[in-house]
């Protein structure tokens, strides 16, 4: 993995509401693999923002590499990237 790499995934993580988004899918809604349905309603029903900006948030999230997301049926489902979290404990030991 490259630095630039490194790089967006902190830079998606510096978000408060993204490191909020993230922390709440990794341990509270979906730690192996759920609904980002579920995961979106909690994320929404907990900040306040708009529906439009945390699906933003999501997307990052997404573009870091951070959360995967694949489409089933009328719904997603959603976890986070452990290749990605296995990297970054690598990088800070």
């Amino acid at each position: 993995m490259k630095l630039s790499d490194y790089s967006k995934i902190f830079k998606a993580l510096s978000n408060n509401q993204r490191l909020k988004i993230f922390l709440l899918i990794h341990n509270e809604c979906c730690p192996v693999e759920g609904s980002i349905k579920k995961a979106f309603t909690k994320a929404c029903g907990c900040m306040s923002l708009s529906r439009s900006t945390i699906s933003h948030h999501f997307k990052q999230l997404h573009k870091a590499g951070l959360i995967n997301c694949e489409k089933a049926r009328l719904t997603f489902k959603c976890s986070v990237n452990k290749e990605t979290v296995k990297l970054i404990k690598e990088l800070l030991k």
